[in-house]
């Protein structure tokens, strides 16, 4: 975390939208240490004199670095408010915050899911940026190339799931496909896969992001779905036929 840096940019991005006054309250409250005055001739705010000195006073604490990043944060989205909050956010990733920590309720939104692994590494980092559309294209298109390897499998989408995962010729095996209940555990996983690649993995690959939008609930939705295929892969059992 580059602390000067973070507290020239996010002073100068705040030193319209507060008071002095403001910025002294919150500090005093949140960060929890004794302002210091530190001189900076380009900063000509007193506002952003105040977020600066405040800033650096926190820097030179004896906190730990997620106790510092923590009440930073704090700090900067009372400051900032909802209108201002983007800005700073900016400001303080680029500094070397994590979007996770910027942006803790999305992320506890998103790990409290427990997806698969696969999915967290693929998807997380876009669905803490927001980008809801590509998290799940992505998601989709790492559980393809999972499956293809898997199977050992030139096909793909659609073609390669209907293939792989069938109870009578596939090479994918999640039960013993001796049983009906058997067969259809096994067919099921075949269509379900084979309708995540038409429903969601094809769409999101040829359709523009503004005009296939995904909600946030149906992000995770899929996100989850796409966990469950995933979990169904780990327990498969490759049969060369």
């Amino acid at each position: 975390m580059n602390a000067r840096l973070i507290a020239v940019q996010a002073g100068d991005a705040l030193k319209y939208s507060t008071t002095l006054n403001e910025v002294d309250r919150i500090g005093a409250a949140v960060l929890k240490v004794r302002k210091e005055a530190f001189a900076n001739e380009a900063i000509t705010s007193v506002r952003a004199q105040a977020v600066y000195d405040w800033v650096l006073s926190l820097a030179k604490g004896e906190l730990t670095q997620e106790e510092r990043e923590g009440r930073l944060i704090k700090f900067f989205r009372e400051v900032a408010g909802e209108d201002g909050w983007a800005a700073v956010s900016k400001v303080l990733q680029s500094c070397g915050i994590s979007a996770a920590k910027l942006n803790h309720e999305d992320y506890n939104l998103f790990m409290g899911r427990e997806f698969h692994g696969e999915v967290i590494k693929h998807a997380r980092a876009l669905f803490m940026d927001g980008h809801l559309f590509h998290a799940v294209f992505e998601a989709a298109k790492a559980y393809n190339k999972a499956v293809r390897e898997k199977a050992q499998s030139t096909k793909d989408g659609q073609s390669l799931m209907l293939e792989v995962w069938g109870w009578d010729k596939g090479c994918l095996k999640i039960t013993a496909c001796q049983t009906d209940t058997e067969k259809n555990i096994q067919d099921g996983v075949k269509f379900l896969s084979a309708g995540l690649m038409s429903a969601i993995r094809n769409p999101t690959a040829h359709e523009p992001a503004v005009d296939w939008p995904i909600s946030l609930p149906d992000c995770l939705d899929i996100l989850s779905f796409i966990s469950f295929l995933y979990r169904q892969l780990d327990k498969a059992v490759y049969f060369k036929t």
